[in-house]
């Protein structure tokens, strides 16, 4: 791929952008970086680039996109902003950082997408990758940006990459060896608009896929087991509910893995995991699939398996004081994520939800409750909604408040010894904070200063 003397626009600054702006520098490409903030907003993230080499497109669209040879768009950049579709009109190609990592790379790529579990799963393979001592990067939505070890990678290194939606819209020749859909369920339909579209850009994850591929499915989730249909790769199953010809399955209280034509073999037993709830079962389930059949020996897969204790803001033990513990589930940012922490985690719980309004129903998650919610704590610009959603289902428990300290102050006050306090707030963060993360190491700093007073 030609880059040096290119002109190049960079859209979106996030970490991502920046990653491809480094990159496309090192690369000596003609740079240009756009974003809605200013150049003082964004003063923090970019102090480090050299601004003099630049040109700067900030607070401002581009005014003449013809200029460009090529745009690299970050993933929170919407697809259909007026300058964007002006450069579509006039042919410049635009692409995403995963699909620029990916022309860039000598490596190969292993894909994962689904509504949840993607970091999960993906951390779970590197630490089965890095036990085998393979040569692997874990990349993209889990934290690094995928380009920024483009240039490392030779053609025996893994991209081991947790990919999202947004990401998936703006690929053109991506191609990964191995590919993954967890689950589908309705998630970012403020920016895909329809079920439908979603489920498309979720699908894009193979659209480039040969028969020499592999392509991981959910045999449990309908609308995942459905795309099994438009796939040209050979297609793996996972369940944790039935068994299969072919894939990774529960039998009883054991995890099996069965090639075709030949009988299942035991790898380990359910509760070997450390990891709790059936979503957790099956990003297991996942992992595995993706292992075995990208050539780990399964001795290496089962000792994986009965090591891993999960990543930071999914299900996370925080503390307990006074008989209450604190989980931190940052990481649940729709519905479903919330209802299977829900399942996960004992009862009765003291829930903190709520954030930014990504057009999600929340009738499912009340109804999830069964029982074992005994109150909720809501903030955020969709607080209101959860409320009236709540106590048109029946459930009046429930309090709003506008900050988290208040949150965690209030869950404090409710809960009694015995009790959980979740925070799993069935929205993204970004009304109230930059990221997930920032959010669950604000939840836990508010705990920590609880338990201290």
């Amino acid at each position: 791929m030609k880059i040096e003397n290119q002109n190049v626009l960079v859209a979106g600054l996030g970490t991502s952008g920046i990653a491809a702006v480094e990159v496309l520098m090192k690369l000596k490409a003609n740079v240009t970086i756009y974003d809605k903030k200013t150049e003082k907003e964004l003063a923090d993230a970019i102090d480090f680039l050299d601004l003099d080499k630049l040109q700067l497109s900030l607070g401002r669209e581009p005014e003449d996109v013809s200029d460009f040879d090529l745009i690299v768009l970050s993933p929170g950049i919407p697809t259909d902003l007026p300058f964007l579709q002006e450069a579509r009109a006039k042919k410049v190609p635009i692409i995403g950082e995963l699909e620029l990592a990916y022309r860039l790379s000598n490596g190969k790529f292993i894909a994962i997408t689904g509504t949840n579990g993607k970091t999960t799963t993906t951390a779970l393979v590197g630490e089965i990758f890095e036990n085998a001592g393979k040569e692997a990067f874990v990349v993209g939505n889990i934290g690094i940006a995928a380009i920024s070890k483009a240039l490392e990678t030779s053609k025996d290194t893994v991209l081991i990459t947790e990919v999202s939606s947004f990401q998936l819209e703006s690929i053109v020749d991506f191609r990964p060896k191995i590919a993954a859909i967890l689950n589908i369920t309705p998630d970012h339909l403020n920016r895909h608009k329809t079920m439908e579209n979603y489920i498309l850009a979720k699908a894009n994850i193979f659209k480039n896929q040969r028969e020499q591929d592999f392509l991981i499915l959910n045999a449990d989730n309908e609308l995942t087991y459905r795309l099994s249909q438009n796939s040209k790769a050979n297609v793996i199953f996972f369940s944790r509910e039935k068994e299969l010809d072919k894939g990774v399955f529960v039998v009883g209280e054991n995890i099996v893995i069965k090639e075709y034509g030949k009988p299942y073999e035991i790898l380990c037993k359910t509760k070997d995991l450390k990891i709790p709830g059936k979503h957790n079962l099956e990003n297991a389930l996942a992992a595995i699939a993706i292992a075995f059949w990208a050539g780990i020996p399964k001795e290496m897969i089962i000792k994986t398996l009965k090591e891993f204790k999960g990543v930071e803001h999914r299900i996370e033990f925080v503390a307990e004081f006074e008989g209450v513990r604190f989980i931190n589930d940052s990481k649940g940012t729709n519905p479903d994520a919330t209802i299977r922490a829900i399942e996960a985690v004992q009862e009765p719980i003291v829930l903190i939800a709520g954030g930014m309004d990504k057009g999600n129903d929340f009738d499912e998650l009340i109804r999830a409750f069964k029982g074992k919610v005994k109150h909720m704590v809501v903030l955020g610009e969709v607080a209101q909604r959860i409320k009236d959603t709540a106590e048109k289902n029946g459930f009046v428990h429930v309090t709003v408040v506008k900050k988290m300290d208040e949150a965690v102050e209030e869950a404090v006050k409710i809960a009694q010894k015995g009790d959980t306090v979740l925070l799993s707030p069935a929205c993204a963060s970004w009304d109230m904070y930059p990221n997930f993360e920032v959010r669950g190491r604000h939840f836990k700093e508010c705990v920590e200063k609880i338990r201290r007073s």
